[in-house]
C-alpha cells in the first residue's frame, strides 16, 4: 500500500561506495539512521494521495523533506479520500463471497472426515497387531 521502498537505491557515500552507516553490523538490517530515513519516507507516503505516492527513498538525511498535513488535506491519504472510490461504492453493502454457513459446514465435514480417517487407520493397526499376536501364539503352540 505504501510504495516508498519499491524503487529505492542503495545509499552511497562521497566515494560512490555503499554508505554502511545506514545499516546495522549484519549489513542487512537498518541502523537507527536507516530506520529514521525509512520512517520519514513512510510518513511522507501516508500523506501523499493514492496514485501520486513516491516509490523511492533517496536517503538524504534532510529533515526539510518531511511533509506535514495541511489544511486542505489534514488526514492520511486513502483510496476513498484520494478520489479512487466514489461515494456510491461506499454506501452499497457487499455480500461476502462465501456465506458464513458454508464455513461451518466445511469445518464440521472436515472434523468428521478426519475422525473417520483416524478411526479407520487405528482399526487397521489394531487388527494387524491382533493378527501378529495370534500368529506368535500359534507358532509357540505348534513348536511345543
Amino acid at each position: 500500500m505504501q510504495p516508498f521502498f519499491r524503487n529505492t537505491l542503495l545509499p552511497l557515500d562521497s566515494n560512490g561506495k555503499p554508505d554502511l552507516s545506514f545499516f546495522a553490523a549484519d549489513c542487512f538490517h537498518f541502523s537507527a539512521k536507516g530506520y529514521a530515513e525509512m520512517a520519514v519516507a513512510l510518513w511522507n507516503n501516508m500523506l501523499e494521495p493514492v496514485g501520486e505516492k513516491q516509490t523511492y527513498n533517496n536517503f538524504t538525511r534532510d529533515r526539510s523533506k518531511l511533509k506535514c498535513p495541511n489544511p486542505e488535506k489534514p488526514f492520511l491519504s486513502t483510496l476513498g479520500n484520494s478520489g479512487f472510490r466514489n461515494s456510491e461504492l461506499k454506501s452499497e453493502k457487499t455480500e461476502p463471497s462465501v456465506p458464513y454457513w458454508a464455513v461451518i459446514v466445511a469445518a464440521v465435514a472436515g472434523v468428521l472426515a478426519g475422525s473417520l480417517l483416524v478411526w479407520f487407520v487405528s482399526g487397521r493397526r489394531a487388527k494387524r497387531c491382533r493378527h501378529e499376536t495370534d500368529t506368535e501364539k500359534n507358532i509357540r503352540i505348534t513348536s511345543l
